[in-house]
């Protein structure tokens, strides 16, 4: 364990603990789902629209924006994208990377 490991409650670093318990499927979609708020947030800010702008723009609320942005909720694809949409992006589906899935 480094120094710089967080470690939980039960004297083992945050990756073994997330390992032991959460599946690699639930890790993969807490992956996912980070990647894509973190997308979102990187599109605003580049941007330079705050979130009660992105709100005059896409009619998702300010504070449902601020929640989905801290990671507090989970939106619904609707609202995601509505929220991209004034921002020039879309969701796209494409093949997983089969090298990181194994």
């Amino acid at each position: 364990m480094s120094n710089n490991s967080i470690v939980s409650p039960a004297g083992m670093d945050w990756e073994d603990f997330e390992k032991e318990v959460f599946t690699p499927e639930e890790l993969a979609e807490s992956d996912l789902r980070v990647a894509i708020i973190g997308e979102l947030i990187k599109a605003r800010q580049e941007q330079g629209i705050s979130q009660k702008k992105l709100e005059e723009l896409s009619g998702v609320k300010q504070p449902v924006i601020a929640r989905i942005e801290r990671g507090i909720s989970s939106p619904q694809i609707d609202t995601i994208l509505k929220m991209l949409f004034p921002l020039g992006k879309t969701l796209a589906i494409v093949p997983l990377d089969s090298s990181k899935n194994q």
